[in-house]
């Protein structure tokens, strides 16, 4: 039995793939209320990150290959501002490249997922993650 949360969830979805972005949004809407905040590209999502009108969000899903600025750029510079780096940061992508693991994690994300191919298992990660980053885990308290 899911408890509802005391406030709903913001996750900020940073997915050029549209195919992919509705397969992730649809997982994670499934799961309960969520306030999906959705960026293109690492420039669009750090622009929405930057915009005291949008929510902080609670969890990242970011996507690696992008257009304008990748997701392993958009890591970095969300892990080096002091204001951002406490957002978990998911990388959810098709690389299952060591170089590209490697790299992500020592841009500190908190955790990486391979995209699967098969749908049934695409839906169950994102699921995954979403349990365990907005059930399971305590989260940053708002200021």
């Amino acid at each position: 039995m899911m408890i509802a949360p005391a406030r709903p969830y913001d996750v900020l979805l940073i997915e050029d793939d549209e195919a992919d972005a509705m397969l992730i949004e649809e997982a994670l809407l499934q799961r309960g209320a969520r306030n999906l905040g959705r960026a293109h590209d690492g420039v669009d999502g750090l622009g929405y990150l930057r915009d005291p009108a949008n929510p902080r969000p609670d969890l990242i899903v970011l996507d690696l290959n992008m257009p304008r600025m990748n997701g392993s750029e958009l890591l970095a510079v969300i892990k080096d501002d002091e204001h951002l780096r406490t957002i978990p940061v998911v990388v959810l992508t098709t690389s299952s490249a060591p170089d590209d693991v490697s790299s992500a994690y020592q841009r500190h994300a908190n955790a990486y997922v391979t995209k699967p191919v098969d749908l049934d298992e695409f839906e169950r990660a994102v699921q995954s993650i979403d349990a365990f980053y907005l059930e399971t885990v305590t989260r940053f308290p708002r200021s």
